[in-house]
């Protein structure tokens, strides 16, 4: 799982940088006309090459089709030009020269670049003929940044973190440490507490022009809709809360938030552990705090699992030399199961000791309206997996941050990719395009296919129930 997930969180960070970041040139150089093995062999190999298995090669001569490129152990390959298209020069002025329309306009002989074999052969180099030159992909570090984290959303248990693009580039845990705006994946919280204050899924709320005030001295806070760049945001009058969460419709959210109160909120932010102490402000309903991808990605675990309370672990037991347990991350009691042999006696009955943090019809219902998120909103890029997994999209202003956080029945994951200082990803790169992507390689790869829905069921009559006790026939806002 945490080979997945590295790859994944890797493989997403090259695809928005090969988009995005433009090629910033070869490492060094070296003359290539003379004995050119040894001279590549002396070039210092940059720790983060090492650390994902990349290797140093010297461009021996450009072609129509690719590059010849020679290897330090002595080996020759080459790199298709089909795998360098993406890499327009980058100038320091901040712009991008023009589209490369061969090799030579973005590698030179003699340019030493980073390289890792291709995965998929490419047309030109046959898979098993032995007397072609194996293809390589051109390889550069990418200045945007993330993380990645995975756990078992009915233990705690942590299945694999990942802080970075690389921990020899950086030490800096991206998923544990870095506090990073949530955007819109804070909205099914709110939706939660709206859903323990009477509202359904179907509850009609007002999605038009809405203006909060901030405070004393303060503008009144007018949000709206998300909308792509150089559009106006439009509105879509009486919504039900499904659609509005399925949307990510701003407008919705923030009179919802009017509706139930900021108290309500901060509430169940706070006993799910996003935050600490949520700021009593009404942006708080669009993610405008800040938490971890870790707390972040504990609280989604606990809508899947029926409500009950989490807690991220990272080490399951610690026995000391002599094989005594002194530290166990399950601390339920278990009277038989210290037993050395079977001697007919009935199975450990080991009670379920997790506190509730949420009624589980309401977070059944939370879970079935992410599950449209995925089916026909915000996150449709995850529905390409093919598995049932529900989540959120979220996207902060001006494109800084963008996340995915979801689950399936047994696996919550969350990713986000930003700046390590915030700045603009780019128009209009969202949740569901830029951190969807990384979500769907993991889910991918470490998710088993199940016939039908297996995400969990109503608890009983528990969602029928409650929706026909607080039934709301006319509720706008």
């Amino acid at each position: 799982m945490q080979a997945a997930a590295d790859k994944a969180l890797r493989d997403g960070l090259i695809a928005y940088d090969h988009s995005h970041g433009g090629w910033r040139g070869a490492v060094a150089r070296i003359d290539p006309k003379s004995d050119w093995a040894p001279h590549l062999a002396a070039v210092p190999v940059p720790a983060v090459a090492r650390d994902v298995g990349w290797q140093m090669a010297v461009v021996l001569r450009t072609e129509p089709d690719g590059a010849a490129i020679g290897l330090a152990d002595g080996a020759t390959g080459r790199i298709p030009f089909s795998d360098m298209r993406w890499a327009r020069p980058w100038r320091p002025n901040g712009n991008f020269g023009p589209t490369p329309r061969s090799a030579a306009d973005v590698v030179k002989p003699g340019d030493v670049v980073m390289v890792e074999p291709l995965r998929v052969p490419s047309p030109k180099v046959p898979a098993g003929n032995a007397k072609l030159p194996s293809a390589f992909s051109l390889c550069q570090v990418p200045e945007v940044s993330g993380g990645l984290v995975a756990m078992d959303p009915h233990t705690g248990r942590v299945l694999a973190v990942s802080g970075g693009f690389s921990f020899a580039i950086s030490q800096f845990d991206r998923a544990t440490q870095a506090k990073r705006q949530p955007g819109s994946s804070i909205k099914p919280f709110v939706y939660l507490t709206a859903l323990d204050h009477g509202f359904t899924p179907s509850t009609l709320v007002e999605d038009g022009p809405i203006s909060l005030p901030q405070g004393p001295g303060l503008p009144m806070w007018s949000p709206t809709n998300y909308a792509r760049l150089n559009h106006e945001a439009r509105f879509r009058g009486p919504t039900p809360l499904r659609v509005a969460l399925e949307q990510s419709l701003n407008a919705v959210t923030a009179r919802v938030a009017s509706m139930i109160g900021l108290e309500a909120i901060a509430d169940t932010v706070e006993r799910f552990g996003i935050m600490d102490h949520m700021p009593r402000e009404y942006s708080m309903a669009l993610g405008a705090g800040e938490t971890t991808l870790l707390r972040h990605t504990a609280a989604y675990a606990m809508l899947v699992n029926g409500g009950k309370r989490i807690t991220p672990t990272f080490i399951d037991r610690i026995q000391d030399r002599n094989g005594a347990t002194i530290f166990r991350a399950d601390r339920r009691r278990c009277e038989g199961c210290s037993a050395v042999d079977w001697q007919e006696q009935p199975m450990p009955d080991v009670p379920d000791t997790r506190e509730q943090v949420a009624d589980p019809g309401s977070a059944f219902q939370i879970v079935t309206m992410l599950q449209g998120v995925v089916e026909r909103g915000t996150g449709t890029v995850v529905k390409a997996v093919g598995k049932p997994i529900a989540g959120k999209t979220g996207t902060t202003n001006n494109w800084r941050d963008a996340w995915f956080v979801g689950f399936t029945p047994d696996l919550a994951a969350g990713v986000y990719i930003g700046y390590d200082d915030p700045d603009s990803l780019g128009d209009d790169e969202t949740g569901g395009h830029v951190a969807g992507t990384g979500i769907s390689r993991l889910y991918d790869r470490r998710v088993e296919g199940c016939a039908g829905n297996c995400l969990p069921h109503a608890p009983g009559n528990a969602a029928l129930s409650r929706q026909r006790r607080h039934r709301l026939t006319d509720r706008r806002g």
